[in-house]
């Protein structure tokens, strides 16, 4: 892949690098652009969206090794599951907490090396991981694997939109994928590798830290030439419609209540289906976990459907449909046999699955010089909002049954209805 391939700024264009801050923008003059110009914005960088989609694969089957050596790492250190619980709040704090502040600092301060960067941190938590000796290590290892998981996920997706030009809803659609299929080779890898051959076998995924610094490093050559300038013109085009603060903060406030929805039930499915199955059904472990891929599948492809989905008809309709769409089978799915309860599962995962990326490029835009927060604020909401949804919906199946949390979380896609409140940002998508 030649980096003189990618040269599709102009000299005029390359001189005019530097970031724009969020005070820049508001006070300077809209001035339409020059012809050249848009054109270069709306062009799609695809070798750059494959790039990023490709990293995030490596990245998330690198974060998925960690839950997979908690048996060896319990045996190792005599430790209790208090203390593997601590273990996965160090990660998950790292990684989902500090994601919105990162995208925050990034956004008021480019930092176009940043990826190679948190990749870096990635590969000396891995090793780190791999040879720790004491539990104290081992909470440091967790720590800085997070960290670099929450620098990678906002300002990659920030990359994403930079070389998305007019199939923004495609390119997040491409990285989320790239991150779903990394999760699912990732635990394939940690059960034929890692929990055969121990804590020690860690070290062998550095390599693949290694490949992504090498790529994420060509990606910050072109982030530094030519993306820092598509982004400043894109932020100069939403500038001339600024929208109304109030009518920003509530639409963040709705999408923050969609992505609650839709994750919480994902969660319910991904984590307690087999149980599920098991208890109502008498499936056998296995048969329960081939109707759990097939659900996990239709994740996928509704996942890659939903971007290219939402730039066609719009985001606004996209999201709507994503997630009140899944009402009638949420609801049906708690009173179904056996073959329409994996049918329901699998059209519920399908159609929750797509509402993502337009959620995710609908915030980028309601907020254009944000767009680092907005990432950060919506991929740590996902990681966190499934982690506790999960926690909450355990508690709930101890107490009056896994029966009853699916006739509860079938209601959860009614919050879809708040949609409707959403501005049509279509015009000002097509404008920029």
């Amino acid at each position: 892949m030649a980096y003189d391939n990618l040269r599709i700024v102009d000299a005029a264009e390359s001189a005019q690098i530097a970031p724009m801050s969020q005070s820049e923008v508001q006070d300077a003059a809209p001035q339409p652009l020059p012809p050249s110009s848009a054109a270069i914005v709306q062009q799609t960088v695809y070798p750059i969206i494959f790039a990023i989609a490709f990293c995030h694969m490596l990245n998330d089957m690198m974060q998925s090794l960690l839950p997979a050596i908690y048996p060896n790492l319990k045996k190792a250190f005599d430790l209790d599951f208090a203390h593997i619980g601590l273990v996965t709040f160090t990660f998950q704090v790292t990684s989902s907490l500090l994601q919105p502040l990162v995208g925050f600092a990034t956004d008021r301060r480019a930092v176009p090396f940043a990826l190679p960067t948190a990749m870096v941190a990635t590969f000396l938590g891995l090793l780190l991981l791999a040879f720790a000796n004491s539990y104290a290590l081992l909470l440091v290892a967790a720590a800085i694997v997070g960290i670099g998981s929450s620098v990678f996920h906002p300002e990659s997706s920030r990359v994403a939109h930079m070389a998305a030009g007019p199939r923004r809803g495609f390119a997040q659609a491409m990285f989320q994928v790239g991150g779903n299929t990394g999760s699912a080779l990732g635990a394939l890898g940690a059960a034929s590798i890692v929990a055969a051959e121990g804590q020690r076998s860690v070290a062998w995924f550095c390599v693949m830290a290694a490949i992504a610094i090498g790529v994420l490093s060509w990606v910050g050559q072109w982030y530094k030439a030519h993306g820092l300038a598509r982004a400043k013109k894109a932020h100069a085009a939403h500038a001339r419609e600024p929208l109304p603060t109030g009518v920003v903060r509530r639409s963040l406030a709705i999408l923050v209540a969609l992505v609650f929805s839709k994750f919480v039930y994902l969660a319910s499915l991904s984590s307690y289906f087999t149980f599920y199955l098991i208890e109502k059904f008498h499936l056998s472990v296995r048969d329960a976990q081939l109707h759990l891929f097939l659900f996990l599948v239709a994740v996928a492809v509704g996942t890659l459907s939903g971007g290219p989905l939402g730039d066609r008809f719009g985001r606004k309709r996209l999201i709507w449909f994503s997630i009140l769409g899944a009402l009638p089978f949420t609801l049906a799915l708690p009173y179904a046999n056996l073959f329409w309860t994996s049918v329901l599962s699998v059209c519920a995962g399908l159609t929750l699955a797509s509402a993502f990326p337009a959620i995710v490029v609908y915030g980028q835009e309601l907020l254009p010089a944000r767009v680092g927060a907005v990432s950060g604020l919506f991929f740590g909401l996902s990681f966190g909002m499934g982690g506790l949804g999960a926690a909450a919906l355990g508690w709930l199946a101890d107490l009056k049954g896994i029966e009853f949390v699916y006739a509860v979380c079938a209601f959860l896609p009614a919050i879809g209805l708040l949609a409707a409140f959403l501005p049509d940002l279509s015009t000002r998508s097509r404008s920029a």
